[in-house]
């Protein structure tokens, strides 16, 4: 299994904090050590980082640790492989353009009988069941809408398409437009809201400690989205298998499984 770290904010914000626990997961104290990635969103632009190698052993993961990228949306994974090689084109977040938008998905799970899915406009260049399942997902939301549509109505179908593949095995997932981040929980998801009044967080993963009091402002909202928790003085929500959370600048919506409509999910706590 890999893991996934999300990560949305109502202004651009720092990742390194999270990223370097997901780093560190990636061959030193994980076993994902076959490829890590992560995407920035500016706006419409998207920069993403690729490698196929571990990130805790990882150059250019070490620098991104080190330089200050702000974004209102990461999607970040890295990979413990089960379908296709170790290789660049099958390193996660994979990216498409749809409606004039750079969407970007990362997976980790796997699907049974996913290549038996039929797939239009988009395919895959690498050999991952994950890809195939973001090809499926990109023709599925082609087929259905000519144009982007509203945003309520967008958040409906990646939840219908989100289910579909959840039938086929362990479906966890993060993927973004640039303007919402989406993940749904196949098995194992978590996340915790950060706001005011903001206290001070410690890694698991190493001796990192941050006063985000002294980070942020009153006004900030980060959410922040991962496989397993990444601070040990946090409270971290874990989600239901099925769950599709919708985040707009740090704001959550969450679609339980069957619902016709999203139900604005408050967190209870500050972080």
């Amino acid at each position: 299994m890999c893991e996934l770290l999300g990560m949305s904010a109502n202004v651009p914000t720092d990742i390194r904090f999270s990223f370097a626990a997901l780093a560190r997961r990636g061959g030193e104290t994980g076993p994902h050590a076959d490829g890590w990635g992560i995407s920035f969103y500016a706006g419409r632009g998207c920069r993403s980082f690729h490698e196929p190698e571990p990130s805790a052993r990882s150059e250019l993961a070490k620098l991104l640790r080190n330089y200050k990228i702000k974004s209102r949306i990461v999607i970040g994974h890295v990979r413990k492989a089960n379908r296709g090689r170790v290789s660049l084109e099958n390193t996660h977040p994979f990216s498409r353009e749809l409606w004039g938008r750079r969407w970007t998905f990362a997976h980790n799970g796997q699907l049974k009988g996913i290549k038996k899915l039929p797939l239009s406009g988009f395919q895959p260049i690498g050999s991952t069941d994950s890809e195939h399942a973001f090809c499926w997902m990109m023709g599925g939301l082609q087929t259905r809408f000519r144009t982007l549509p509203r945003p309520s109505l967008l958040d409906r179908a990646v939840a219908d398409l989100s289910a579909e593949l959840h039938k086929l095995g362990v479906f966890n997932m993060l993927l973004s437009d640039s303007r919402t981040l989406y993940a749904h929980c196949g098995k194992r998801l978590c996340y915790l809201t950060r706001r005011a009044p903001f206290g001070t967080a410690t890694l698991i993963d190493e001796d990192w400690q941050v006063d985000f009091s002294q980070e942020t402002t009153e006004r900030d909202v980060v959410t922040v989205i991962a496989t397993q928790a990444l601070t040990r003085d946090e409270r971290w929500t874990d989600l239901d298998r099925g769950d599709v959370l919708t985040l707009r600048d740090g704001a959550i919506r969450l679609l339980k499984p069957g619902s016709a409509s999203a139900a604005i999910l408050v967190s209870p706590h500050a972080c």
